[in-house]
């Protein structure tokens, strides 16, 4: 036999023996596809709860706290929060004309952190007046 007869006959059978072989790259690429399925979820999974708080604390995507050390004031007004939080899901006969509790509280903590109201305008979907109204008021109606 020729040289050129034999490398064909080597590489005919070789073709035949990957067709009967099993390929490992397919189950990798399955494994991987599953895998970025997975975290693909969990990240639309964290970015739901993430606008879901969010909106429970009434604030925009980029809101931004001003870095300061945390006192009792802060502390009990948000304590304060949390049980107007229970009292209006308590009471959900109250109008949607009347300003939230939540945001009342917010409005008058951010004042004594001294953002201007402009400020609190802009965190806050109220109007200026709103918050003057909230501010003069103390926070009562």
């Amino acid at each position: 036999m020729e040289f050129s007869t034999i490398l064909m006959v080597i590489g005919i059978l070789c073709i035949v023996v990957s067709l009967f072989l099993k390929d490992t790259s397919k189950k990798l690429e399955q494994d991987f596809e599953d895998f970025s399925i997975s975290i693909y979820q969990e990240t639309n999974s964290l970015k739901k709860r993430l606008k879901i708080i969010e909106e429970e604390l009434l604030l925009e995507p980029n809101f931004n706290v001003k870095p300061k050390t945390s006192s009792k004031k802060t502390i009990q007004a948000y304590k304060q929060a949390a049980q107007a939080t229970q009292s209006k899901q308590a009471s959900s006969t109250n109008n949607s004309q009347q300003i939230n509790e939540i945001l009342v509280s917010q409005v008058i903590q951010l004042n004594k952190q001294g953002y201007p109201v402009e400020e609190i305008s802009k965190m806050s979907t109220l109007s200026k007046e709103q918050i003057i109204s909230i501010l003069n008021n103390g926070g009562h109606r």
